[in-house]
């Protein structure tokens, strides 16, 4: 279908998977009669296909249907002929928007709520003996006007307005095939520190073994080997941590820690055997870093690091929210080059692919949740279930450096007001800390601030007279402080920031080139001429980096995105200016 063959979790790489992406049937069910009507074992009502990942919203997909259908169905048949020494087939989907419902030959498997996060079904007891093809059928329930349910950009009217975007139904991240053994590798986590020198390991089994097994564990860095140890496990779980030779990352830590300018990741290959019978092998890989704040600084790797930040929204013009594969590392590598050392996604659960790129090139992520706009106790108990399934799938990637649950108080509009939607916010700062004691976390990004570890701003100032002022002095920052500006909401009454938050201008900038008249259109400002743009971001981005106190700044945004068009790429991602000048500006010194 593509010409990405990489694994859909490459973080988590089995060297054999059936890949399930391209032509599927496909129906919409809008009066939602498929399941009285049996819809699983009829092959008649699917008269139209659809490119699985892409939505059906998406000309990607072949539909390019943007109304209101919250009921859809999906059918294809797979191979499921089993390969010698393996004998339980998992299905695994990367992401169904909202609630996806499984069968397999007419026989439900399983269902998932969240529309953000994977889920993999054990369907073997589905299949028919001696079947070589066996057919899968999945119907997804998305409701469109649905403000409970997390949906981050996603529009509920019936086109996109101000800044939110086509919806996405349905599968939208890749669909795959696994053979595996009856007891097999699960999860593996990774911990680094460097306080210890250690890099821990977790290793979940899909159940408690009959008896002992061996795992083994092989670490390399650049083809040298870091470790190879062979341990005896005898139930579903084990931690254990690698010591890592101190002596040669104290003398070289360009050689061994992760970061942007040093992308270092040690590879793992995760072995379970039984005897001299081989149950399983997974292909991983890890980062050594540590970030952390202190003193007004984030830290990454006990060391102040100026962050750089450009918003990613992560939405493709042609496939929505389902990026093309093959441009996925263009991603990483075009954010690179326009001089940002790390990017804020937006609003969004990213693909692994690109948490992957951004491992591999070295590019900084800060890890958001998609927001409901509704408060109630059925949205936050769905908020909660997901995002611990977004942190779950997502520890171990190193270029991810703090969470952050909730955005603009979207989903939690009357938090001075409303007791409970405050507890919320508090509990999920401790949640997610109780989660990962690892990384910082971001209450709410951009204002009303509860309790964080970073104080992030929004601030859509159009001049850098503005921002200096505000930000470059003791009083400035004690009015911004005070809720006295900007003009957005201030902080809560209650607010508590942690021991040595620092201070960081999460969304700044949107500058527009010359939308045309009467063309729909959304942003922060606008100019005529490719000048005026250089010398405005010149002005705004000089401003923030002079301004002492402020430890970091996320421009937005880093392409246009329908109706936003002040990217400083076009939606193809076309340059709108020369990417040197552009990177000259973003790397101002400070």
């Amino acid at each position: 279908m593509t010409t990405e063959t990489r694994h859909p979790t490459p973080q988590f790489a089995r060297p054999e998977w059936t890949d399930l992406c391209g032509q599927w049937g496909f129906a919409h069910d809008d009066a939602d009669a498929g399941r009285g009507e049996h819809w699983e074992t009829r092959a008649d009502v699917y008269n139209r296909e659809i490119t699985v990942p892409f939505p059906p919203e998406s000309r990607a997909s072949g539909l390019r249907e943007t109304g209101y259908h919250p009921v859809v169905w999906y059918r294809r048949a797979i191979p499921v002929a089993a390969p010698a020494g393996r004998d339980r087939l998992m299905l695994h989907f990367g992401a169904v928007d909202y609630t996806a419902t499984v069968w397999v030959n007419g026989q439900m498997v399983g269902t998932h709520t969240g529309g953000h996060t994977p889920f993999a079904l054990d369907i073997t007891d589905a299949l028919e003996e001696g079947q070589t093809k066996a057919v899968v059928v999945v119907r997804a329930e998305d409701h469109p006007t649905d403000l409970a349910q997390p949906r981050g950009k996603q529009d509920w009217l019936p086109e996109p307005h101000a800044i939110w975007y086509h919806r996405t139904t349905g599968i939208w991240q890749p669909v795959w095939l696994e053979w595996v053994s009856a007891t097999h590798v699960k999860q593996v986590r990774w911990t680094p520190s460097l306080e210890r020198m250690t890099l821990g390991l977790e290793v979940a089994l899909s159940r408690p073994p009959a008896h002992s097994l061996a795992l083994r564990v092989q670490l390399t860095l650049r083809d040298q080997v870091v470790a190879d140890d062979t341990v005896q496990i005898a139930t579903s779980g084990m931690q254990r941590e690698v010591t890592l030779p101190m002596n040669d990352i104290a003398m070289n830590a360009r050689a061994w820690l992760w970061s942007p300018e040093f992308p270092n990741l040690i590879e793992a290959t995760i072995t379970l055997l039984d005897g001299e019978t081989l149950l399983d092998e997974v292909d991983s890989y890890a980062g050594v870093r540590s970030t952390g704040v202190d003193r007004g600084r984030f830290l990454l790797n006990g060391n102040p690091y100026y962050l750089r930040m450009a918003l990613e929204q992560g939405y493709w013009p042609d496939s929505h929210l389902a990026a093309p594969p093959e441009a996925l590392r263009r991603e990483v590598e075009l954010a690179k080059e326009l001089g940002f050392n790390a990017v804020r996604i937006h609003q969004k659960v990213e693909d692994p692919r690109y948490l992957y790129w951004c491992d591999r090139l070295g590019l900084i992520t800060w890890g958001e949740m998609a927001n409901a706009f509704y408060f109630s106790k059925e949205s936050a108990e769905r908020f909660t279930r997901e995002w611990l399934e977004v942190m779950e799938r997502d520890y171990s990637h190193p270029c991810i450096v703090a969470w952050v649950p909730i955005n603009e108080s979207w989903g939690l509009h009357n938090l001075e007001g409303d007791p409970r939607q405050r507890e919320f916010l508090h509990a999920l700062y401790h949640l997610t800390h109780a989660f990962d004691a690892t990384r910082p976390v971001v209450d709410n990004d951009g204002w009303e601030h509860a309790v964080t570890d970073i104080l992030s701003i929004h601030d859509y100032a159009r001049d850098g007279a503005t921002l200096l002022r505000r930000y470059g002095s003791d009083e400035g920052l004690a009015r911004v402080l005070a809720g006295k500006e900007p003009i957005h909401k201030p902080l809560l009454s209650d607010f508590t920031p942690t021991a040595g938050a620092p201070i960081m201008l999460t969304e700044f900038g949107g500058i527009s080139y010359a939308p045309e008249a009467g063309t729909k259109w959304y942003g922060y400002g606008t100019v005529k001429t490719g000048e005026e743009y250089l010398a405005k971001l010149r002005e705004l981005v000089g401003a923030v980096v002079a301004c002492p106190e402020v430890a970091g700044f996320c421009y937005t945004q880093i392409t246009d995105t329908e109706q936003e068009t002040n990217g400083l790429l076009l939606e193809d991602r076309t340059p709108k200016f020369d990417i040197a000048a552009l990177r000259e500006i973003i790397q101002t010194p400070r």
